[in-house]
């Protein structure tokens, strides 16, 4: 009889290699990549092009244009395309991010045939109306004058300009004046330079099996190459140190704290992740431990790392109550310290491997996760074996390592300190 009050052995995880993807070299010079896996009658499909923040010649252009390109068409308005999307039961957006813009869709694998006309009509010929141009940056105004009332918000905003500078993308605030001033001309001026899909990286993913080389024929024509963008140079120096955001009325205050941090190329990027995992990249973290269950400060605290294709940084995360903030601070340097002074013990780095190792089986359950990771290792510019690397050097990863990499890294004097609040 099973005995329910023993836990069951723990297992180690095996070698982990992707699925691998066929590449198609396109007659326009895209690429697309193919994941197949017959598993179930869906598919995704990812165009992404050089689009994002980083190529825009005005602020928040990428934005606009990409939010832009489902609302309407050379033969569609925007609530055609939404009724034939909903008919088919599939999902269709588009979004612009620091790095790049990417439009998806989800749909059973039998109407794939019928959308994709739909998918190359929406990125080649959109005609940016100027209805539902004014509409979009009126929501997308009244969205951020909401959220600029948040202290989370606030903190996250001033935290990247101070890290990556004002005059970087990465680190510009949103400008709702220049916004409002962007034009239909604009759009389709950026459009035509950022679009073309001969820069495209194209992901296909699911039961594609029978509808690759459609997908390729349709997606492959137009004139080759990708477009030469002007990208903005690297993010100004970072000088650490301390800010405080007022918000008026807030009764909580945000705290964002963190710096500059190696980027996924770095040969002890999965030595670091680890590290950051333990001071608080799970729910047993040090800082969970500390600020939340010891202290009672907040719900919630984390660390984590954001890559960009420019710029890597570490940000560790919380809201507490106001007049909290000055011990909040101060207990997350102090982890930090602890880091740098003290061994991890044996079995807490233990636990956080499994942990870390057992997270990253689980997030390769479906074709489109394991299509997720593949495309960060396309857009990323990782080495092929990276997630394979990744499960060897954590399970190899010793507390020596973690306390050198901690005395290099997290010294609580090289990390932005940003406080929002009243």
């Amino acid at each position: 009889m099973l005995d329910r009050t023993v836990a069951p052995p723990l297992q180690p995880l095996a070698r982990v290699a992707l699925p691998t993807a066929e590449v198609m070299p396109l007659p326009n010079a895209a690429r697309l990549h193919v994941l197949a896996n017959a598993a179930q009658p869906v598919v995704r499909l990812q165009v992404v092009l050089p689009a994002g923040k980083i190529t825009e010649p005005k602020p928040s252009l990428a934005l606009l244009t990409a939010r832009m390109l489902l609302e309407g068409t050379a033969t569609r308005t925007a609530r055609q395309i939404a009724d034939e999307v909903a008919f088919f039961g599939a999902s269709l957006d588009c979004e612009s991010g620091p790095d790049r813009a990417m439009l998806t869709l989800y749909c059973l694998t039998r109407h794939l045939p019928t959308l994709l006309p739909l998918v190359h009509e929406v990125l080649t010929q959109p005609t940016f109306p100027e209805q539902e141009l004014a509409q979009l940056k009126t929501r997308t105004v009244q969205n951020v004058q909401v959220e600029r009332r948040k202290a989370s918000y606030r903190a996250s905003e001033r935290f990247n300009e101070n890290l990556f500078g004002p005059a970087h993308p990465y680190g510009q605030l949103f400008d709702e004046e220049a916004f409002l001033a962007l034009s239909s001309a604009d759009a389709q001026a950026f459009h035509r330079a950022a679009y073309p899909l001969g820069g495209a990286e194209i992901f296909l993913s699911g039961d594609v099996a029978e509808h690759r080389q459609l997908v390729a024929d349709v997606l492959g024509q137009g004139p080759a190459g990708a477009p030469a963008l002007a990208l903005p140079g690297a993010p100004a120096a970072f000088r650490p140190g301390p800010d405080h955001v007022v918000v008026p009325g807030s009764l909580q205050a945000s705290l964002r704290i963190g710096r500059p941090w190696p980027n996924p190329r770095h040969p002890e990027t999965h030595q670091l992740n680890l590290l950051v995992k333990v001071l608080g990249g799970y729910f047993g973290s040090r800082l969970m431990r500390n600020i939340r269950e010891d202290k009672g400060l907040t719900y919630g605290i984390s660390a984590g790392v954001t890559s960009r294709e420019q710029a890597t940084s570490l940000v560790i995360g919380t809201d507490v109550k106001g007049d909290s903030a000055p011990l909040a601070v101060s207990e997350i340097q102090h982890e930090l310290r602890r880091l740098q002074e003290e061994l991890v013990p044996a079995d807490e780095l233990e636990t956080v491997k499994n942990y870390t190792l057992g997270k990253f089986a689980n997030d390769l359950s479906t074709v489109f996760e394991q299509a997720d990771k593949y495309r960060n290792i396309v857009l990323m510019h990782l080495p092929a074996d990276y997630y394979t690397q990744f499960v060897q050097q954590i399970e190899a990863t010793d507390a020596p390592t973690l306390q050198r990499l901690a005395q290099e890294y997290l010294s609580p004097d090289a990390m932005q300190v940003v406080v929002a609040g009243a």
